[in-house]
């Protein structure tokens, strides 16, 4: 289950979407629980300040369920819990604005990034950041927004 938060008026289903065919791409199951929260630069601020070191906001930020395999089980369903999502929407409507696109797909782009992050991938090093980069491409193209460029921050 995909457990949506937000003060923001954007349809679950965008977000729910996006998500779904990140998981489906790497082929995960579709029945794994994380939560997805729209929020503010304030919040991402706190937790980027509080979590890495970095006093700024940032657009997304994944933290996976488990430091030592990425999962949990729910013991009342039996279903992996892979983590949290936390995406600026502000911070996300800057992003849209200045590669010219909407929000809406920037909100995707990000929805992505993050579930692969809760899946393993990460870009710190050139290796791990190409094959990243290709997954997040793949799943755009999937989704209809192959025009949408993902950007260095």
């Amino acid at each position: 289950m995909i457990n949506i938060e937000s003060k923001y008026d954007f349809p679950a289903s965008l977000i729910e979407r996006a998500a779904r065919a990140a998981l489906k791409h790497q082929k995960e199951s579709l029945d794994v629980n994380l939560s997805i929260v729209l929020t503010d630069n304030r919040r991402l601020r706190t937790l980027n300040r509080d979590y890495l070191g970095v006093d700024a906001p940032t657009d997304v930020l994944s933290f996976p369920a488990s430091e030592s395999d990425g999962s949990e089980i729910d013991p009342e369903t039996g279903a992996r819990y892979i983590g949290d999502i936390l995406i600026s929407v502000p911070y996300a409507a800057k992003g849209a604005a200045k590669a010219g696109h909407p929000v809406e797909s920037e909100l995707e782009l990000l929805v992505v990034h993050g579930v692969l992050h809760l899946l393993g991938h990460d870009h710190a090093k050139a290796k791990e950041k190409t094959k990243m980069w290709k997954a997040q491409s793949e799943i755009l193209e999937s989704l209809g927004l192959g025009e949408i460029k993902i950007r260095e921050e």
